[in-house]
């Protein structure tokens, strides 16, 4: 895809747990968070992200709030998160590779199969820091209308300019060798702890 310049990619995703967060069924989720996160924060590319309601650090983007899919879960609270990325190639090489990647592949034994889009992608102007509510509006739109420049995803991208895009697998590759070796050392942990 062309350079984004002067915008930066938001993201965000929603799921639901088979569990409460506390339980055990859901504790291989709990153990590997911290080291997303940090991952998340070494990896190329990675502008910012908000954090939760009641803690410190970093700042919560706006009243959380979650999609219409939590309803009838029984559940006040989801797994999510919102964030910003310089383009989508540094969210790919994040996403589908180290320690997210090992998350990725346990994922099924924490969550629920889920029947709306797992994330949502759109640009937003250099310095606009997007609010939950956003993300929420957004992948309730990609859910009921499918991809646009407003909500798109991996799978049908679109570039900053609006126009439908293609992700450079080459530098997503690129991107991924970049990470491993900021990463080597929370992959070495993350491989260790229960599923």
């Amino acid at each position: 895809m062309p350079a984004a310049g002067d915008k930066h990619l938001a993201m965000y995703n929603f799921g639901l747990h088979v569990s409460a967060y506390e339980s055990p069924a859901v504790e291989g989720f709990r153990l590997r968070e911290a080291a997303n996160f940090e991952a998340a924060t070494r990896a190329s590319g990675f502008i910012g992200r908000s954090g939760y309601p009641g803690e410190q650090d970093p700042s919560c983007w706006g009243e959380q709030a979650f999609p219409r899919f939590i309803e009838g879960s029984g559940f006040t609270t989801a797994p999510s998160s919102l964030s910003l990325w310089a383009d989508i190639e540094s969210l790919m090489a994040f996403t589908y590779s180290g320690v997210h990647a090992d998350a990725l592949k346990h994922a099924r034994h924490w969550n629920v199969r889920q029947s709306w889009p797992p994330l949502v992608l759109w640009w937003v102007d250099a310095g606009v820091v997007p609010e939950w509510k956003d993300g929420v509006e957004r992948l309730e739109y990609l859910h009921d209308h499918g991809a646009s420049p407003a909500a798109f995803s991996f799978k049908q991208p679109y570039g900053a300019d609006g126009q439908p895009g293609e992700i450079n697998r080459l530098c997503v590759k690129d991107i991924v060798a970049l990470n491993a070796a900021t990463q080597s050392e929370l992959l070495t942990h993350v491989m260790t702890l229960k599923v």
